[in-house]
């Protein structure tokens, strides 16, 4: 008889070793996997860090009258932010005497806070300033690729200049610069004349085909009461641009006669009954009414020699224009920031708001030119006159100038023959 194991042995030889291993297989199939968990303490999923939004680029569109001062103030930012950004930009002169629709921009972070500023000291260059790792602002320089197209137009006034100017097709910002040209010669305000005429030469500023905002005034011709005045932008040997007459004299003077724009004269010069203390005396200056917070200018070039209070003038501040020449303004209502005694001004540049502090009746400008220490009428005093080009300079300015000269001819000659064909046409209907 055999043993289990023999037995088994004759079975697997009876059905074959492959067939048995077929079995074992199927037989693993059907058992169910058996699976081991192992519990293990792992510490909690780290959370991504919340990134703080990167800052933000705001550009800021002037406004008339609008300093950078008062677009500083409106963006929440500090004096301290003011004052990095006039020292450490590029051209910042430009800064000072902006126009009607110039552009800004400032970078601010998520709190608000100052990072940086961009601004355009002239059309193809592009200054930005941004806050370094050492809080100090880091300047970058970009060249703007840009097209100049030259325009033309002539106006007659009969009203406003602003109105002869938008008959014309003059934007607001030209016709300002062409005032900002003339301004030595003319009181825009004041000796306005109805049939006064002006022909400006001028380019616009486009970019990638787009109008990118109002260039400069390249020559101009303006005939006031019958007096004619001309300008023509030229570009001198330093680099420096200035505006010349005709005949190659600077039209910048030593100082302005009226250093706010566009305003009324409310008191002459001389001997009048003052309105507070009413008596007669010596009004030793001009007297410009204009709305409160008017900007008001610098006339010349020059050292402040007094910031502060003064009886009867209120916010008051004299400037050291030359040697010879000292100029004064009363009534202000505030002094523009950053601006002491020792402060170095130049023509043009915003010192002062329009007030009615000290003695005045109304929001008024007190302006006095003192020659030498004796009060003159700013009104009526020869201003002191440049010397005119002369040498290679003025050659120069003779070969850059001459197609100006020639295209402002070839205007005046057209708009006369036109002013004689309807003179025509009205003697025609009147005889009719």
């Amino acid at each position: 008889m055999l043993g289990g194991g023999a037995c088994l042995l004759a079975l697997l030889t009876l059905i074959g070793i492959p067939t048995w291993a077929h079995m074992i297989q199927h037989h693993a199939a059907k058992r169910a996997p058996v699976h081991e968990t192992l519990a293990l303490t792992l510490p909690p999923a780290p959370k991504d860090a919340a990134r703080a939004p990167a800052p933000v680029w705001h550009s800021i569109e002037v406004q008339p009258g609008q300093t950078l001062s008062e677009i500083f103030q409106a963006q929440g930012l500090s004096g301290a932010d003011l004052a990095a950004v006039m020292t450490n930009g590029k051209d910042t002169g430009a800064l000072k005497t902006l126009h009607p629709g110039d552009q800004v921009a400032f970078l601010t972070g998520a709190h608000d806070q100052f990072e940086g500023f961009r601004y355009e000291p002239d059309s193809a260059t592009q200054v930005t300033l941004k806050v370094a790792a050492d809080g100090k602002l880091a300047t970058h320089v970009t060249t703007l690729p840009t097209e100049r197209r030259i325009h033309f137009a002539h106006g007659v006034v009969h009203g406003s200049l602003f109105a002869a100017g938008e008959k014309a097709g003059l934007s607001d910002a030209t016709v300002l610069k062409l005032a900002d040209v003339f301004k030595y010669d003319i009181d825009f305000f004041k000796d306005l004349k109805p049939g006064d005429h002006f022909t400006v030469v001028y380019d616009d500023i486009y970019r990638d085909g787009k109008y990118a905002g109002a260039g400069g005034i390249l020559a101009a011709e303006f005939v006031n009461a019958g007096h004619r005045y001309t300008a023509y932008r030229f570009k001198q040997s330093d680099g420096s641009v200035a505006y010349f007459s005709q005949d190659g004299r600077p039209l910048r003077r030593g100082l302005l006669r009226a250093p706010i724009a566009f305003a009324r004269v409310s008191s002459h010069f001389g001997l009048r009954k003052d309105p507070v203390l009413g008596f007669t005396r010596l009004h030793k200056g001009i007297d410009y009414a204009a709305p409160t917070g008017t900007p008001v200018h610098a006339a010349g070039d020059g050292v402040i020699t007094y910031r502060g209070k003064a009886r009867g003038y209120g916010n008051f501040i004299t400037i050291k224009d030359s040697p010879e020449y000292t100029t004064a303004y009363g009534h202000m209502q505030r002094f523009a920031p950053g601006l002491h005694v020792g402060s170095h001004v130049t023509q043009g540049e915003v010192i002062g708001y329009v007030g009615s502090t000290g003695w005045a009746t109304g929001p008024n400008l007190h302006y006095e030119v003192r020659v030498n220490g004796k009060p003159e009428n700013p009104l009526t005093m020869t201003m002191p006159k440049p010397q005119p080009l002369s040498g290679k300079a003025m050659l120069a300015f003779r070969a850059q100038t001459a197609p100006l000269v020639a295209r402002i001819q070839l205007i005046d000659n057209a708009t006369q023959r036109l002013a004689r064909v309807d003179n025509q046409r009205t003697d025609t209907i009147t005889a009719d």
